[in-house]
């Protein structure tokens, strides 16, 4: 057996003993971009919703099995694109910031046209108190897919809270309407209503 097929079969018994864990980090990634206004609700992750004290526990002991044994595929196979990213996703849904930020830098290194991964780290760095990355990761996001969607409803939120700019928070909603005239906050209050209520503060204070 070749060495590249020892490979293969590894990465395959590892994700096959992972997947149940990963799976709900996979299935959150589109949303976990949302999770960013400091005066808005967040929207957890699906481990963490109804869980018990017990459950929980055996979470999070299964969240750092899940680490280490991404962390030691990437130790053994550090061009692992997809083990990066997993790993970066891990980190990021157990508050592990910078450790998250690192990961997924080094598989954006090795695959760079990946809007989520992208996304996932400007909020990432956001949390890290670095917003202007944040503001250019969710431009890279938008460049390698122009019509995604978490990184301009992102961007905008960065801009007002962060910033203090609701001009330049209502231009990056209002490209994200012409591609979803039906988007929402992370709280379901509709976009459009949200930069009406925007403006009309705007209004108010001058």
């Amino acid at each position: 057996m070749s060495e590249k097929s020892n490979m293969v079969k590894k990465e395959t018994l590892i994700y096959a003993l992972l997947i149940g864990i990963v799976a709900g980090f996979i299935g959150g990634t589109i949303f976990a971009a949302y999770k960013l206004a400091p005066t808005a609700p967040l929207a957890a992750s699906p481990q963490a919703q109804g869980q018990s004290p017990n459950n929980s526990q055996q979470l999070d002991k299964q969240t750092a099995e899940a680490i280490a044994s991404f962390e030691a595929e990437v130790t053994a196979n550090p061009a692992n694109t997809d083990a990066w990213t997993q790993l970066g996703h891990l980190y990021y849904d157990s508050d592990k910031v910078e450790m998250a930020i690192k990961a997924y830098n080094r598989s954006l290194e090795l695959q760079s046209n990946n809007a989520d991964v992208w996304t996932d780290l400007g909020v990432m760095y956001r949390r890290n108190k670095q917003s202007e990355k944040a503001i250019e990761a969710f431009d890279k996001a938008i460049s390698v897919n122009p019509k995604h969607e978490p990184s301009r409803l992102n961007k905008g939120i960065v801009l007002l809270y962060d910033f203090n700019n609701p001009e330049a928070a209502i231009a990056a909603w209002q490209e994200l309407l012409t591609i979803n005239p039906q988007a929402k906050l992370n709280n379901g209050k509709p976009l459009n209503q949200a930069i009406e209520d925007i403006k009309n503060e705007m209004k108010t204070a001058t």
